[in-house]
C-alpha cells in the first residue's frame, strides 16, 4: 500500500547557487525502471511524494552538468537529502549538451518499430515522422500501409478523425515528444475487427512537472498557396497532466483533369466518344482543437478527460466541365459546359471520459465516449448546350440541399493480467451505436417560368442505425527461443438503413469470429522466422449506404448503394530477419466481397454513375525485401521493394469481369545529419509505383519525390524547415477501364507539386514529456461526407 512517505533535496551548483529546473527522477533500484518524476523550483528544491516501501535510485540531471545518483531505502520515514551539488560537465558544449540520436529501426513478427526519440526528426511535426516511417506511405493526403489505409492511434488509442482532419492533426501536432512509431501489421483481437493494420504512435513518458509549449506556421506554395498555424501546450503538476493543441488552416486545392469515355451501341462497337475537361478547385478554412486531461487521484486510479474538436465553416468546390461529343468516327457533334458549385459547413465534435485503476498485478480500464457531427451541403449547378456549329441551344440547371448528422456512443471495458515474466492475459468487451440521419432536397431550374420546381424523384430523406457488441481475449507466452502471440474477438453487428422517401428498410444482422495469431522462433541472436495469421473486417462507410443520388452534372451521379455487405480479409505473412539490416518475407491477402467504388457507363443514357459495389473475390500475394542501414554515421537509408499480383474477380449482368497484374512498389528514403552539432538534417524520398490494378480499373506507374531541409535555431528552440515535392513531376497518373462494355480513361493532375516553409518555436521547459493520446473509437473513422 502507499505511504505518505516524501523524498525532498535542495540542488546547488558548485558556487551554491541553486539549480532552476533540474530533473529529479525516483528509479526502481531492481532494473532502473522510471517510477515518478519531477523537477526543482527556483530556490533548487524538489520533492517526491507518496513513495512507496521500497528501495530506489534517486537520480538528479540537468543539461551542462554530471548527473547525481544517490541510493535511498524506504520504509516509514521522510527522507531529506539535503543539498546535493552538481558538477559541470567540462565536455559541454557551450554550456549544452544535446544527444542527436540517429533513427532505430526494429522487426518484430507483427510490427515494425521505428524509434525517433532524440532525433533530428522529432524536431519537426508528427506528418513528417509519419512519412518517414518505414513501410507508410502518405499519397494524394492519404496514409496507407501495402495499399490499405490504416488504423492510427496515439498512446494505444485511435485517432477520432476522419482521412483530411486526421492529416491535419499531425501536421500541426510537434513531433518533439514521440517516443516510437509502431507499423502493426498484425493487431491484436484487443483492437476493433476492423483494425487490419494499425499505426501507433507513442509518445514518451511524462514524468517531470512544469509548463511548455511551442508555436508554428507553415507556408505552402502549390498551384495556390496555403497556410497554417497553431499552437501547443502542455502542463503538469503531481496530480494533473494537460495536453492542449489549436491548429487553424486556411487551403485552396486544384485537380485537373482530362477524361474520356467511348460509348458503345448493342453491338459492342463505338457509337460516341466523348472528351471532357475537369477543373476542380476546392476552398476550405478549419479549426482543429484536440485536449487530454489526467486527473491523478492517488497512486491507482487515473480519470482523464480528452477531445477532438473540428469546426470547418468555410469548405467550397468549384467544377467547371467542358465536353466534346464526338461520332464513331471522331467528328464532332455537340459541346457542353457544367459548372457546379457547393458550399460546405461542418463540424466534427468527439469527447471521451475514461477511467484506469491499476491493481497490484494488472489493471482495469473503462471508457466512455460520445461524438456529434454535423454537416450541411449546398449545390448549385448549371449546364449549357451547343449544337454542331458551336450554336446555343439550351440550359439545364438544379441546386440541392443536404444535410447530415451523425451520433456515435461507445463504452469499452478492460482488463490485463501479467500472469509471470513470459506470460500475459487481456480481456475486454465493448458496444458501440451509430445513428446518422440524413436528406437532401433537390430544385430544377424552370427557365421558361424562371421558378424552382421541387425534384421529388431525387429528393430523400435516410436513417441508418448500428449497433456492434464485442468482446476479446488474448495470450502471449514466450519460450526460450518460441514467442506466441494469440487472441479472438467476436462481434455480433445489426444495422437498418430506411430510405423514407422510398419507403425501403435494409437490415443486417451477422456475427463473426476475428482470429489472429503471431509465432516467432529466434534461431540465432539475431536470425528469426515468424508466420502471422489475422482475419478482419472492413464495414461499408456511412455515406456508401446512403441511397442518395448526387448529380456532379446532368451526365455524372455520385449514387450510394444500401445493399453493400462488409469485406472479409484474411491476411496470412511469413519471414525472416536474416541480418540486422535485412528483412524478407512474404504474404497472401484473400478479401471476399470487396468494396470498390467504380465508374459504371450507361451506354443508351450515356450517363457515368459512380458508385460502390462488392467485389466477388480479390487476391493479393506477393513478396518483400526490406533493408535499413547506416552508410555513415550521418547518412540512414531505408530501402523496400515489393512484388505483388492483384486479382480481382465478380459477376455482373453482363458477364463475368477479372482483371490480373503483377506490380512493383518501391521506396528508397535517406536521412542526413549535418554540421558538428548536428542541427542540420535532411531527408530525400523516392516513391515508385508501378502500373497497376484497382477495382478493375488499370492504374498508370508514377515516381514521387521529396526533399526536406531544416536546421534547429536560437538555442535549439526553434526550428526552420524547407520542403519540396514531386521533383520530377511524376507524381500524376492515368486510370483505363476496358471491360464488357465499359470503356473510359482519365488523366489526374493532382496538386502535388509544391514548396513548403515551416517554422517552430518551443518556449517554456523544453526538457517536459507529453501525455497527449487519443481515444480508440474505430466507428468515426467511417463519417464521410459526398465528394
Amino acid at each position: 500500500m502507499a505511504q505518505d512517505v516524501s523524498i525532498t533535496g535542495t540542488v546547488k551548483d558548485t558556487d551554491q547557487n541553486p539549480v532552476y529546473f533540474a530533473n529529479a527522477l525516483l528509479l526502481s533500484a531492481k532494473d532502473s525502471t522510471a517510477i515518478k518524476g519531477t523537477s526543482t523550483n527556483e530556490q533548487g528544491f524538489f520533492e517526491l511524494k507518496n513513495v512507496q516501501e521500497e528501495d530506489y535510485l534517486i537520480k538528479i540531471s540537468f543539461i551542462g552538468f554530471k548527473d547525481y545518483t544517490e541510493f535511498v531505502s524506504v520504509s516509514s520515514k521522510d527522507i531529506s537529502l539535503g543539498d546535493i551539488t552538481l558538477e559541470e560537465n567540462n565536455e559541454a558544449l557551450d554550456e549544452v549538451n544535446i544527444v542527436v540520436n540517429k533513427p532505430t529501426i526494429k522487426k518484430e513478427a507483427d510490427k515494425l518499430v521505428f524509434g525517433v526519440e532524440n532525433t533530428a526528426l522529432s524536431e519537426g511535426s508528427l506528418l513528417q515522422v509519419v512519412k518517414s516511417t518505414p513501410g507508410v506511405l502518405v499519397l494524394d493526403g492519404q496514409i496507407s500501409v501495402k495499399g490499405s489505409a490504416p488504423t492510427v492511434y496515439i498512446n494505444n488509442r485511435k485517432v477520432q478523425l476522419s482521412k483530411d482532419e486526421l492529416l491535419q492533426l499531425l501536421e500541426g501536432s510537434s513531433a518533439n515528444s514521440i517516443k516510437t512509431v509502431e507499423v502493426i501489421t498484425n493487431p491484436s483481437a484487443s483492437y476493433d475487427a476492423e483494425s487490419g493494420v494499425v499505426l501507433n504512435i507513442l509518445m514518451s513518458k511524462n514524468l517531470v512537472t512544469g509548463y511548455r509549449g511551442s508555436v508554428f506556421a507553415n507556408y505552402t506554395q502549390g498551384v495556390f498557396p496555403r497556410y497554417n498555424a497553431g499552437m501547443t501546450n502542455y502542463f503538469k503538476t503531481d496530480k494533473v497532466n494537460l495536453f492542449a493543441n489549436y491548429s487553424y488552416t486556411d487551403d485552396k486545392i486544384n485537380r485537373d483533369n482530362d477524361d474520356g469515355v467511348y460509348y458503345l451501341d448493342t453491338n459492342g462497337q463505338v457509337d460516341e466518344f466523348w472528351k471532357s475537361s475537369v477543373n476542380r478547385n476546392t476552398w476550405s478554412k478549419s479549426h482543429n482543437l484536440n485536449f487530454n486531461i489526467d486527473f491523478l487521484l492517488n497512486e491507482a486510479n487515473t480519470l482523464s478527460v480528452s477531445s477532438n474538436m473540428l469546426w470547418t465553416p468555410y469548405y467550397k468546390y468549384n467544377i467547371d466541365n467542358n465536353t466534346n461529343v464526338y461520332n464513331a468516327n471522331k467528328v464532332f457533334q455537340s459541346r457542353f459546359e457544367a459548372a457546379n458549385m457547393a458550399n460546405d459547413d461542418k463540424y466534427n465534435l468527439g469527447f471521451d471520459l475514461d477511467y484506469v485503476h491499476q491493481f497490484t498485478k494488472g489493471s482495469f480500464a473503462l471508457n466512455g465516449h460520445y461524438t456529434i457531427y454535423d454537416y450541411n451541403r449546398f449545390q448549385e449547378s448549371l449546364s449549357n448546350y451547343y449544337d454542331q456549329n458551336n450554336n446555343f441551344i439550351e440550359p439545364t440547371a438544379f441546386n440541392t440541399d443536404a444535410n447530415q448528422e451523425t451520433q456515435i456512443i461507445t463504452s469499452q471495458l478492460d482488463y490485463k493480467l501479467p500472469i509471470n515474466d513470459t506470460s500475459y492475459f487481456d480481456a475486454g468487451m465493448k458496444f458501440s451505436n451509430v445513428q446518422t440521419n440524413s436528406d437532401v432536397t433537390r430544385y430544377d431550374y424552370d427557365f421558361n417560368t424562371n421558378q424552382e420546381i421541387l425534384d421529388v424523384t431525387n429528393s430523400s430523406t435516410f436513417d441508418y442505425n448500428e449497433n456492434v457488441f464485442a468482446a476479446y481475449s488474448n495470450i502471449k507466452k514466450e519460450w526460450e527461443k518460441w514467442r506466441l502471440h494469440a487472441g479472438i474477438r467476436m462481434e455480433q453487428t445489426s444495422l437498418e438503413g430506411i430510405s423514407l422517401t422510398n419507403n425501403q428498410t435494409d437490415k443486417q444482422d451477422y456475427f463473426d469470429w476475428f482470429p489472429n495469431v503471431s509465432l516467432t522462433y529466434q534461431a540465432g541472436e539475431v536470425l528469426s522466422f515468424y508466420a502471422n495469421y489475422k482475419r478482419s473486417i472492413e464495414r461499408p462507410n456511412y455515406k456508401d449506404l446512403n441511397p442518395f443520388t448526387f448529380y456532379l452534372n446532368d451526365y455524372t451521379l455520385v449514387v450510394g448503394n444500401p445493399n453493400l455487405m462488409p469485406t472479409y480479409k484474411d491476411h496470412y505473412v511469413v519471414g525472416s530477419t536474416v541480418s540486422p539490416f535485412l528483412t524478407l518475407e512474404a504474404y497472401y491477402i484473400h478479401k471476399n466481397d470487396n468494396i470498390f467504388e467504380i465508374p459504371i457507363q450507361n451506354n443508351q443514357s450515356n450517363e457515368i454513375t459512380y458508385s460502390p459495389i462488392n467485389i466477388e473475390k480479390s487476391i493479393e500475394f506477393g513478396f518483400d525485401v526490406i533493408s535499413y542501414f547506416n552508410v555513415t554515421d550521418a547518412w540512414f537509408v531505408y530501402a523496400v521493394t515489393s512484388f505483388y499480383n492483384t486479382y480481382d474477380k465478380t459477376a455482373t449482368v453482363n458477364g463475368i469481369i477479372e482483371a490480373k497484374k503483377w506490380s512493383n512498389y518501391s521506396v528508397l528514403s535517406n536521412d542526413f545529419t549535418f554540421l558538428e552539432d548536428q542541427s542540420l538534417t535532411a531527408n530525400l524520398t523516392f516513391i515508385y509505383i508501378s502500373s497497376n490494378v484497382q477495382g478493375f480499373m488499370d492504374v498508370a506507374g508514377r515516381l514521387e519525390s521529396e526533399i526536406s531541409v531544416s536546421k534547429t535555431i536560437l538555442n535549439k528552440k526553434a526550428v526552420i524547415s524547407l520542403s519540396a515535392a514531386d521533383l520530377f513531376n511524376l507524381g500524376d497518373f492515368d486510370t483505363t477501364t476496358n471491360y464488357l462494355n465499359q470503356r473510359s480513361y482519365y488523366n489526374t493532375n493532382l496538386d502535388n507539386r509544391y514548396i513548403k516553409l515551416g517554422f517552430r518555436y518551443k518556449f517554456g521547459n523544453t526538457k517536459l514529456q507529453t501525455n497527449e493520446r487519443q481515444i480508440d473509437i474505430k466507428e468515426r473513422e467511417r463519417i464521410k461526407e459526398r465528394d
